[in-house]
């Protein structure tokens, strides 16, 4: 079942409003966005673009907002139900917010956020 841009934008605000308040104030300088696809060739639900909280340095200062793009129609064409096609974009989302915060991939697989 496929949702609407509205629908599917609405999904990935309620994440984000539901994150804890101790992940949620570390989100300063990060954007979260709903695009169509990925670029051509890439097969990504979702993609962080940035430095990592982790790799922060000092000198850390002065830069562009980090960049959490989600890929409606790569979700979409996964063909699930709509209940599993919204615990797919959650389960995107903090991965994502997962990567932002400077958790690897092992962590994130015991966190249930792959």
């Amino acid at each position: 079942m496929s949702l609407t841009r509205q629908e599917f934008e609405r999904v990935v605000e309620q994440v984000l409003d539901e994150l804890p308040d101790g992940i949620a104030g570390k989100l300063d300088n990060l954007v979260v966005v709903v695009e169509e696809r990925p670029p051509s060739g890439e097969d990504l639900l979702g993609l962080y673009e940035g430095i990592s909280l982790a790799d922060r340095g000092m000198d850390y200062a002065g830069v562009l907002p980090d960049r959490i793009t989600i890929y409606m129609e790569s979700h979409i064409e996964m063909e699930l139900d709509r209940v599993s096609t919204i615990e797919e974009i959650r389960r995107t989302v903090l991965h994502e917010i997962g990567h932002h915060l400077g958790i690897d991939d092992a962590r994130l697989a015991e966190l249930g956020w792959v």
